[in-house]
């Protein structure tokens, strides 16, 4: 699809309320939020003024031109350039495991659907499964089941909850697990539909899953090495 992109924003911790409430405001209230830790030197903190290394993660679903409309309200209300407000990047979507997903994520997003991502030349891809905390087992093995190699979990909260029954015809509980799995990108189909077809939103784990393009690896060459002796 195109013109749909994952907007991740990397703020102090304190500030996390303060974000959220910008992005409700602006039409965007469907998030993920985690927490996190920075690592730069304290110098480099001292320069930039950040006050502590507890970070807080947000992500968002969000089109071209919700994004050009956020990035104005990030630098002119968040003062997001100054430093120690935080960063904002976006990174564009390859697809979504559904359509009522993809109406959950984009509310209130004019959003018309197109090509999958314009990064043809991607070997591999990265699935981001959104899950109800406590199912991970569920989703993995629905993964391995088709040949997936192992996940990372990130325990989160997510926003927007209010808004499931609406777009999915489920409830959701605030306490999520997002996993992060690396695959081929001629796997991508099928793992993301054995996690729609046994971990998805008719499950107790009501799970969301999409795809992110990887434009290069390190250290897959023992699964590449694998796959290639099974072909």
């Amino acid at each position: 699809m195109s013109e749909l992109y994952l907007m991740v924003t990397i703020t102090n911790r304190n500030l996390t309320k303060r974000f959220a409430t910008f992005y409700q405001e602006m039409g965007v209230d469907i998030s993920t939020i985690t927490v996190g830790r920075g690592t730069a030197a304290s110098e480099i903190l001292d320069y930039f003024g950040l006050e502590g290394t507890e970070k807080c993660v947000l992500f968002h679903v969000v089109t071209k031109e919700k994004w050009k409309l956020l990035k104005q309200g990030l630098q002119r209300k968040m003062q997001i350039d100054v430093p120690g407000i935080g960063i904002a990047f976006v990174i564009p979507l390859s697809s979504i495991g559904g359509k009522k997903a993809l109406n959950y994520l984009t509310s209130g997003q004019d959003f018309i659907k197109g090509e999958e991502s314009t990064l043809k030349d991607t070997k591999y891809e990265l699935l981001v499964v959104i899950a109800n905390q406590g199912y991970t087992e569920l989703v993995m093995d629905a993964a391995r089941a088709v040949h997936a190699a192992g996940g990372t979990v990130i325990h989160a909260k997510g926003t927007g909850t209010d808004k499931a029954e609406k777009f999915l015809g489920v409830t959701l509980v605030p306490e999520k697990e997002m996993i992060f799995i690396v695959v081929r990108k001629e796997q991508k189909n099928d793992i993301m539909r054995a996690i729609m077809d046994n971990a998805g939103l008719e499950s107790k784990a009501r799970s969301i899953v999409f795809s992110l393009p990887v434009t290069d690896t390190a250290g897959m060459r023992l699964m590449e090495e694998i796959e290639s002796e099974e072909a």
